[in-house]
C-alpha cells in the first residue's frame, strides 16, 4: 500500500535521512523503531507532505505521492497523527472530531463513524462536551487518534502515541489500536519509543539510526535480535 524508496531529507545543511526505503504492506501494522532523532517523525512527516523530500520516491496505492500537498494526501486517506497530538484546545471534544471529518461529506457516515469512535474510546464520550485543552495526556492521545479516524482513512500514520502518558493508558491506546486495525481493516505505520510495544502490536519493523534503516524484518525476529534487545528494550 505504501512504498518508500531511497528517501532523502535535508534541513538546511543538516541530512535527516540518508536514502530510506521500507514498505507497507495493506491491513498490516509495520513500525519504526530508533532512538531520538533517528529520523522517525522526519519519515513521516515526508510521507504525509509536511517535509518535501530531497530525492527518492513515495508511492501510495501505486501513486506517486511525494510532491502532493498534505491536504490532497488526507484526500487519498492518508491520516498522520503528529507527536503531541495537537488537539484543538478550545474545542470540546465532539468539536474536535468534527473537525476531523472536515472532508467528509456523508452525513450518515459521520455520525456513524462519531458513534464507533465513541464505541472505542468510551472515555471520550464521557467527555465529549468538555474543552479538548482540560483531558489528560492520555485522554488527549485517544481524541487525536479518534478524530483521525473521522477523515475516513484507509492508512493511519501515528507518532508516538505513548509519549507523556501514564503507564496505565498505553496498554488501552496500543490496544485500541491493534482493535482498530483489525475492525476496520486500517493499515498502520507506527513511530513508538517504546519498542518493546511497538513490537508486539507490529507483523514487521524497521530500525532506524542517524537517518538510515540499519536493520528490518518480522517484528518476532527484531525483537528476539540481540542487538535491538541490548540498544532498544532494555535486555
Amino acid at each position: 500500500m505504501l512504498k518508500v524508496e531511497n528517501l532523502s531529507v535535508s534541513y538546511g545543511s543538516i541530512k535527516a535521512l540518508h536514502d530510506v526505503s521500507l514498505q507497507v504492506a495493506e491491513g498490516s501494522i509495520v513500525t519504526l523503531i530508533g532512538a531520538n532523532g533517528a529520523g522517525k517523525s522526519t519519515t513521516l512527516r515526508s510521507i504525509s507532505g509536511l517535509v518535501k523530500s530531497d530525492g527518492g520516491s513515495i508511492r501510495y496505492g501505486g501513486e506517486e505521492i511525494a510532491r502532493v500537498s498534505p491536504h490532497a494526501i488526507v484526500g487519498r486517506g492518508l491520516c498522520h497523527v503528529p507527536e503531541g497530538r495537537m488537539v484543538f484546545a478550545n474545542l470540546t471534544v465532539r468539536e474536535n472530531l468534527k473537525m476531523g471529518a472536515y472532508l467528509q461529506r456523508d452525513k450518515a457516515w459521520i455520525a456513524g463513524q462519531t458513534e464507533y469512535a465513541f464505541k472505542v474510546f468510551p472515555r471520550l464520550l464521557e467527555r465529549q462536551a468538555q474543552p479538548a485543552g482540560t483531558l489528560s495526556g492520555g485522554e488527549q492521545q485517544m481524541l487525536a487518534i479518534a478524530r483521525a479516524l473521522m477523515s475516513r482513512p484507509k492508512f493511519l500514520m501515528l507518532d508516538e502515541p505513548s509519549l507523556g502518558i501514564a503507564p496505565i493508558l498505553v496498554k488501552t491506546i496500543f490496544e485500541k489500536i491493534v482493535e482498530i486495525n483489525r475492525t476496520q481493516g486500517l493499515t498502520i505505520l507506527l513511530v513508538e519509543q517504546n519498542a518493546n510495544l511497538a513490537l508486539e502490536v507490529s507483523s514487521y519493523g524497521y530500525v532506524l539510526e542517524t537517518g538510515r534503516v540499519i536493520l528490518e524484518g518480522p517484528s518476532a525476529e527484531l525483537k528476539a535480535n540481540p542487538e535491538v534487545r541490548a540498544a532498544y528494550l532494555g535486555h
